[in-house]
């Protein structure tokens, strides 16, 4: 039998999924320790505010888009490697679709989450255009310097708003589906379309189609 996971552990986990679930503004601390059944003085003795609990999330999604968000090393590019970073995306996002649609609110909430978020994102510009560039260096894309950077600042930008366009573009905003997420990603890889190497348009067009979600299945909230 496995061993029962520690309180802590136990408070990040539901907090995740009744932020992803209801959107963090609408969750107290109240509410955590009741979804899970224990006092509001146990919460508070691992975590002394729900913003501690924000920064812990934060600091997991930090880490898993560190984990794939690089160039390959010691090879060159490959379609597979962009199939990769576009599922590794969705998955991201859909784990932690809470930062993504509060993200302004989180942020003024808390300086140090603030400040760090800013690094995160400089990290990101970099490590993006590092990855565009590996494209381009393998004949898969043909791009300039500035073209890569860019792609890479609007890249984010789709990345950042997308679930924030789905609120505001449909009802029921906490009901967001992974293919709503899905598509977003979508938006980000027709972006380097006008790039392509014309040898590699047929594995790029594949992979449009592979991850291709209508635009109104992505703005239709999820059945209960």
């Amino acid at each position: 039998m496995a061993p029962r996971p520690k309180t802590r552990e136990r408070i990040v986990h539901s907090s995740l999924e009744l932020f992803n679930q209801q959107g963090e503004r609408s969750v107290s601390t109240n509410h955590i320790a009741a979804h899970l059944d224990i006092s509001p003085g146990n919460l508070y003795y691992h975590f002394g505010n729900k913003q501690e609990i924000v920064a812990v999330l934060f600091r997991d999604y930090e880490a898993m888009i560190d984990g794939f968000l690089h160039p390959p090393k010691g090879r060159l590019a490959t379609m597979e490697d962009m199939r990769f970073y576009l599922r590794s995306l969705i998955s991201a996002m859909w784990s932690y679709r809470f930062l993504y649609r509060d993200l302004e609110h989180l942020l003024e909430a808390d300086p140090a989450l603030a400040q760090r978020f800013r690094g995160f994102s400089q990290r990101c510009m970099v490590q993006g255009q590092a990855i565009y560039r590996g494209f381009v260096e393998a004949g898969i894309l043909h791009m300039s310097e500035a073209q890569i950077e860019a792609l890479t600042v609007n890249a984010w930008i789709v990345l950042t708003s997308w679930v924030r366009f789905l609120c505001t573009a449909q009802e029921g905003t906490a009901d967001l589906t992974e293919a709503a997420v899905k598509r977003g990603v979508y938006q980000v890889l027709v972006l380097v379309e006008g790039f392509v190497g014309e040898p590699w348009r047929p594995a790029v067009n594949a992979l449009r189609d592979e991850f291709h979600v209508p635009l109104q299945q992505a703005l239709t909230p999820k059945v209960p």
